[in-house]
């Protein structure tokens, strides 16, 4: 795969809003319904997929970032080692067959023998016959140095065609794995507080036009995530994807949504915020009676139990009334000088 991050078009250290957020553009221009004059869409649509899986996971992330370091460094060491020019030859150490130089290019365990392979080749058996037996058997010292030099021939480096073979071989193998399921499809989706207090099914119009119901379940804040199965993007020869759901409560009406307790505001003037007052204020529920204390300025919360949002255990969070001191549209003389003789002293 190429580098995910310029796939999705991102910067090396994007937060994770910037990396789904490339996501969803990327994901939506190339969508092979949206591009059906491209024979490379579904394959590019993949591609962007998994870069898009390998970013949105912290640990696989990480992984990669070390990876790609470590290949910088080792590319730069090569440099630094070609501009130094050709050391001494020695001796060859074994070198590597056509799996095993895949298994480290890709990082990957060597696929196993075929059970009914043998160490010699098939030209030694070929050769090996009656004739052979009739030969007188070696000693110990001629068997040694026929057994090095077979085993040298093996361990000489893999074949043109099998190292091809065994590349096309671990593509394969990774296109089957990583490209059976179309990624997720994540979207955010907008509730008012009465659709969460009622759990209703909010229809939400996917980027191909569907219409699909999301039903809200119990206890949902803002933030939760709900996931439907199978009712993502499209794309022939994939199991289709999720649609990953972020539920986003409205704040711009009376209420507020601090988890499962609610958040309003009751404005108070001078005389019943020094005084005290009993009020009666609307909830989700209804209308609730609010005891003021004496002398309650505008960082006091009241705390009416109950009247929140219903958990999944069925408890109910609370509704914090917030004191909000406000004066009146027009000057009162009698504060007016009642607050200047606080300041200044009596004076006629």
């Amino acid at each position: 795969m190429r580098d995910p991050y310029q796939i999705l078009g991102v910067r090396r250290g994007a937060g994770q809003e910037e990396i789904k957020a490339a996501w969803r553009s990327v994901a939506k221009a190339i969508h092979p319904d949206h591009n059906q004059d491209d024979p490379l869409a579904t394959e590019r649509f993949a591609e962007a997929g998994r870069a898009y899986e390998l970013l949105r996971d912290p640990a696989r992330r990480s992984r990669y970032d070390h990876a790609r370091r470590e290949a910088e460094l080792r590319r730069m060491e090569a440099m630094k080692e070609k501009m130094r020019g050709p050391e001494p030859a020695e001796e060859p150490v074994g070198a590597e067959s056509a799996e095993e130089a895949i298994s480290r290019i890709f990082g990957v365990d060597p696929q196993p023998a075929p059970s009914g392979a043998k160490a010699s080749s098939p030209r030694s058996a070929e050769k090996a016959g009656p004739a052979a037996e009739a030969k007188p058997e070696p000693t110990a010292e001629t068997k040694q140095e026929p057994a090095k030099t077979e085993a040298t021939v093996r361990r000489s480096a893999a074949p043109g065609t099998e190292l091809v073979a065994a590349i096309v071989r671990r593509i394969r193998d990774r296109i089957a794995k990583t490209a059976e399921k179309v990624p997720d499809l994540v979207v955010d989706l907008p509730v008012s507080i009465e659709e969460v207090m009622n759990r209703s099914r909010v229809a939400m119009e996917l980027p191909d036009g569907e219409m699909v119901k999301v039903a809200i379940p119990p206890g949902a804040i803002d933030g939760q995530v709900i996931r439907l199965k199978e009712q993502g993007y499209r794309v022939a020869g994939m199991t289709r994807g999720d649609v990953v759901a972020t539920l986003r409560v409205r704040q711009d009406g009376p209420f507020r949504t601090q988890g499962l307790d609610l958040a309003t505001t009751l404005p108070l003037d001078l005389q019943d915020a020094v005084l005290g007052c009993e009020t009666r204020i609307e909830t989700p529920s209804g209308i609730a009676t609010v005891v003021v204390p004496a002398w309650s300025g505008s960082d006091k919360v009241i705390r009416i139990p109950g009247k929140g949002l219903k958990g999944p255990d069925g408890e109910s969070g609370d509704l914090l009334v917030e004191l909000r001191l406000v004066l009146h549209e027009k000057p009162d003389d009698k504060i007016t000088d009642l607050m200047r003789s606080q300041r200044d002293g009596l004076y006629l």
